[in-house]
């Protein structure tokens, strides 16, 4: 197959939240046929609601500045899929994406063959075992495990970590994970693994105590990122620094914007520590860590800046940060959805601190129509767009500091025409 073949393969594969199988059986099928390349490397598994694939992107780039060989499994992507998949910082080529989903394919159709599975393995899945085989082909020494969805039954819990990290749990996807916080808490613990030792972020109290009770179930040391104490913060539009204090001094400069991100880098660095690494090579690494998409800055004088805030925790944290460095100006928010996703809170939370807003649709067969989202909101100074290319055109009108926000999908399709030279005279 070419490139262009696996991806019309894997998308014909359907919704994945549709069609995935709520167990682990068919995934340790296909990488046992494989040859189990997940029980290669040292991983460290993240699971959490939010702020999971940041935290994962700074262990990354403070695992490479440690001299590993390393990867990093996020989801989704935003614009090509082989973001989901890096080696040493960068997507797989696409040469070794068609070996690998080759590979992973014949193996799919070898036990569909011996009725061994019983379809062809998701999305997710499958991709979960191409990159599992892509860093085995690679000799991949540590790797930093991103969860889709969940935990307990996420394709990635097959390995057995060095470190399991659960990032600050709140409401999203309620309708597969449980409606109430301890429930999706207890999917999350299902990542951690006997003996193995785990970092917790801060949580709310009634998520903590499921975390803390499953970790003393399964005899899991447990560090809380709380344990090291932060000083000298400091914060401003393009990231933060500050100081953790524990049994050594680790000096902070996250490059990635928001306060959310503070809590991100201080989990991230608990883990790190937990690893082995030292704390001039974790100040190092955050340092250099990279996660576009989130309060990523993509244009200025004004501002255009790309935030996936798709569920309500992301949307708290989007507006804190226009509350803290864009007070007293106006802004513009670019919103779009999926029809799944809690649309009323996420723009109770940020419609009121626009002075503009134009809502329109990611192009995604799931996505929830503009026309919808505009009846069912209400702002004085409300305008619809069918697709991106009109919201930014409309948006080019009357220039102010704009947020794109909402469905990652809109994210990425944001990403690809603002960082794309050609695509500039759109605006």
């Amino acid at each position: 197959m070419t490139f262009s073949d696996t991806i019309r393969f894997l998308f014909n594969l359907g919704h994945e939240l549709k069609h995935v199988k709520w167990d682990l059986a068919r995934i340790r099928a296909v990488l046992a046929e494989l040859g189990d390349p997940h029980r290669q490397g040292r991983f460290i598994h993240v699971a959490g609601t939010n702020g999971k694939g940041s935290t994962c992107a700074m262990i990354a780039s403070a695992l490479r500045a440690g001299g590993f060989r390393t990867g990093l499994y996020t989801s989704p992507h935003l614009v090509d899929p082989r973001e989901r998949i890096q080696i040493d910082g960068e997507p797989i080529g696409e040469q070794a994406w068609v070996a690998a989903f080759d590979e992973t394919h014949a193996a799919c159709e070898r036990l569909i063959a011996r009725e061994e599975i019983d379809a062809h393995p998701s999305f997710f899945e499958t991709v979960t075992a191409m990159a599992f085989l892509s860093f085995a082909r690679s000799n991949v020494e540590a790797i930093s495990l991103e969860t889709g969805l969940g935990g307990r039954l996420d394709a990635t819990n097959v390995v057995e970590p060095e470190v399991a990290v659960i990032t600050p749990i709140d409401f999203d996807h309620e309708a597969f994970l449980g409606s109430g916080i301890e429930s999706i808490a207890a999917e999350k613990a299902g990542i951690l693994k006997r003996e193995r030792p785990a970092v917790f972020a801060q949580q709310r109290p009634e998520a903590l105590r499921v975390l803390e009770t499953r970790a003393l179930e399964l005899d899991v040391p447990v560090t809380h990122s709380a344990a090291f104490r932060i000083e000298d913060l400091r914060l401003d539009r393009f990231g933060s620094s500050f100081r953790l204090v524990s049994d050594e001094l680790i000096e902070i400069e996250c490059p990635l914007a928001g306060a959310h991100q503070v809590e991100n880098a201080r989990t991230a660095a608990a883990a790190l520590r937990k690893f082995g690494l030292e704390a001039p090579v974790i100040s190092a690494g955050i340092a250099r860590a990279r996660w576009p998409g989130r309060l990523e800055r993509v244009r200025s004088d004004p501002d255009i800046i790309l935030d996936g805030a798709h569920n309500p925790a992301g949307a708290r944290a989007l507006a804190a940060y226009i509350r803290e460095f864009f007070a007293g100006e106006p802004v513009r928010i670019i919103y779009g959805a999926m029809r799944d996703k809690a649309v009323d809170e996420v723009t109770a939370t940020l419609f009121p601190l626009a002075a503009e807003v134009i809502v329109t649709s990611p192009d995604q067969p799931r996505a929830l129509a503009p026309e919808a989202l505009a009846g069912a909101v209400q702002h004085s100074n409300l305008k619809s767009a069918p697709r991106l290319h009109e919201a930014l055109r409309l948006a080019s009108e009357k220039p102010m500091s704009t947020f794109i926000t909402g469905s990652l999908f809109l994210v990425g399709e944001a990403r690809a025409v603002l960082i794309n030279r050609a695509a500039r005279a759109i605006l």
